[in-house]
């Protein structure tokens, strides 16, 4: 084997570091402030919401119980990312041990995963509620919710395995590899691969497909059943609570689904800077809104929180 290979081979099988992108490098400092911020809301907010309805009774209902699943896979999806975009920022040091990367890949992955899954079971909820309201305590079951509940996390944590170890195979040019992303994610990965990624695509697209664009094809005709069953309703005042309900639902899913699946199965073609922004509103909008919009947008929480905060301000002074 001539020198050249041998040591382009050596390189390939040794890559140590991978190099991400620094958010805003011209501000990194305040950057780095405001994904602080944006993080602390999101512990701050998620965590407020599940520990909420895991003490007030009243909550102890299957669309509180999604909820709260929902906000324990917000804390951990933004946890495995925000961290090190921050600490880059600060830092300026913008490396990452391959292994660091593919563990945070495989978190990514896994949580992103089974919030896709867990979207589509809190569409099924609100299907069963509205549509089939006198059925729904005995349809929606806590031995059927925790089931689909511990479905959606497996399902995700299942799926990254795949993405994983396909990915941990890929080859890298150099020792260390850069890569068009602000944290290690399957498709800036396999564009930085200098070995052949047929195999590595078609998988990436058929699975994305399957996990990403069936349950939100799912979640869009379930909405059309609930939008149908809502408008036959004669009341306004119930019209105007059934569409209450899910249209923070709904909200969450359209940011959601929409540019998650622009960047996996999405046209090939648009600019980097689309790409790294689509990804941003996945990975840290949604997890920062949701709590907002659950709470600001439902009476039962915000009654608690009310109910819990002014508990506390009258037990401190």
């Amino acid at each position: 084997m001539p020198f050249s290979a041998a040591h382009d081979y050596e390189n390939q099988t040794m890559v140590k570091n991978i190099l991400l992108l620094n958010l805003f490098n011209d501000w990194s400092f305040i950057t780095a402030f405001l994904l602080s911020l944006i993080y602390c809301t999101i512990l701050i907010g998620n965590l407020c919401i599940f520990i909420i309805i895991r003490v007030e009774a009243h909550l102890h209902t299957p669309m509180y119980f999604f909820l709260s699943n929902l906000s324990v896979l917000d804390i951990c999806y933004s946890s495995t990312t925000l961290p090190i975009i921050i600490f880059n920022c600060a830092t300026g040091n913008k490396r990452i041990s391959f292994a660091n990367c593919i563990a945070q890949l495989y978190l990514f992955v896994s949580l992103g995963g089974a919030e896709c899954i867990l979207l589509a079971v809190m569409a099924y909820d609100r299907f069963v509620a509205i549509c089939n309201p006198l059925r729904y305590p005995v349809i929606m079951r806590m031995k059927l919710c925790a089931g689909l509940a511990a479905a959606s996390w497996l399902s995700g944590f299942l799926n990254s395995i795949l993405h994983t170890v396909m990915t941990s195979k890929l080859t890298f040019c150099r020792l260390e590899e850069s890569i068009n992303h602000f944290y290690c994610d399957v498709p800036p990965l396999v564009q930085a691969a200098c070995n052949p990624t047929k195999t590595s695509k078609i998988l990436l697209y058929v699975v994305s497909v399957f996990l990403g664009f069936t349950p939100f094809l799912y979640i869009v005709i379930s909405y059309v059943h609930i939008i149908s069953t809502i408008m036959k309703i004669k009341s306004s005042e119930g019209r105007s609570k059934a569409f209450s309900t899910c249209s923070s639902h709904l909200i969450v899913v359209t940011v959601f689904y929409s540019t998650a699946n622009l960047n996996y199965i999405g046209p090939t073609g648009y600019s980097i800077e689309l790409e790294n922004l689509a990804s941003l509103l996945y990975s840290i909008l949604t997890p920062t809104v949701n709590p907002i919009i659950y709470c600001l947008r439902n009476k039962d929480v915000k009654g608690a929180l009310r109910k819990h905060f002014q508990k506390f301000y009258f037990m401190t002074y």
